[in-house]
């Protein structure tokens, strides 16, 4: 079936490319009372400190929580310094976050959004997991973007979903400038090639978020704490990596932007002393040497 034509509105003229890797808002907006704000404010200066130039976030994340905290914390900071996005699909009510991707709803939400941050406009904003209102994103959502982007209230258009069939049919049927996929590519899944390769063909920005896995995180662990690990293919991925002098979580950050498509990687953290470690291994070089490996080829595709 031929997409309706009103959905293929063209992107901005210039492609969007994000900063290569940014710091995700959901452990920002769980973070409990009565310290949460305290500790949020500090984890963002900490990665902003790391050099880290790229904050994503929601309405979803703690029900507006998470977006307060990043309005505050980054009013310190000159606005043309960093990137910011947040996501439509749902209005914050006093009895939780209620969808909404109509017209309407989209620029309640977006207006909630900006509010909520302190800012004027954003750089990128996604439609966040329509599920069973698919078609109306399609029809209503992704268009209302459109116009608003055309007004200079936000530079580009994405779709966020932990789906990466569903987001190939946005990066199919819409003009979308860029897509955030929660997991389905990693060391331990390839899954959503499918996806970044229509990506690259398309020139869409592909985000990856979810990259340090529970598998990862255990095996970094267990080498600490002498615990013995089930997942067989993470601990032989994992060897392979130290013969390289690389550690997991090291090889699991860099890995998703091997793909052409992936400009950029979201780390999840909720402590300054997180997301110092997690930019530490960033700026850690990974050797060439590792991705030709004969043995971690077998193993990554196994």
């Amino acid at each position: 079936m031929t997409a309706p034509s009103h959905v293929l509105l063209s992107r901005s003229t210039h492609r969007f490319r994000p900063p290569r890797f940014g710091l995700g808002g959901s452990p920002i907006g769980n973070l409990p009372a009565p310290d949460g704000d305290a500790r949020a404010a500090s984890t963002i200066d900490a990665a902003y400190g790391a050099g880290i130039r790229f904050f994503d976030t929601s309405p979803a994340y703690g029900l507006g929580v998470s977006e307060q905290r990043f309005g505050t914390a980054l009013a310190r900071h000159p606005r043309g310094e960093y990137l910011v996005s947040t996501k439509v699909g749902g209005i914050v009510t006093p009895r939780g976050l209620r969808a909404d991707f109509s017209a309407a709803g989209i620029k309640r939400s977006l207006a909630e959004s900006l509010e909520r941050l302190r800012l004027e406009s954003l750089d990128l904003v996604f439609i966040q997991d329509p599920g069973e209102h698919w078609q109306q994103a399609i029809d209503e959502a992704y268009p209302v973007l459109h116009e608003l982007r055309g007004q200079g209230v936000l530079h580009a258009i994405g779709a966020a979903m932990d789906d990466w069939r569903q987001l190939d049919r946005f990066v199919r049927d819409t003009d979308v400038d860029t897509v955030l996929l929660a997991g389905q590519y990693s060391l331990l899944d390839q899954s959503a090639r499918p996806l970044l390769d229509r990506c690259q063909a398309r020139e869409v920005a592909a985000i990856v978020s979810g990259v340090l896995t529970p598998e990862v995180l255990q095996i970094d662990r267990s080498k600490k704490a002498n615990v013995d690990v089930t997942n067989v293919r993470a601990r032989r991925i994992a060897a392979v990596c130290e013969a390289y002098g690389v550690s997991l979580p090291q090889a699991a950050l860099a890995y998703p932007s091997r793909h052409p498509a992936v400009t950029s990687v979201l780390i999840g953290a909720a402590s300054p002393a997180e997301i110092r470690a997690d930019a530490a291994l960033v700026r850690q070089p990974v050797p060439a040497s590792l991705w030709t490996d004969h043995e971690l080829r077998k193993l990554l595709t196994g």
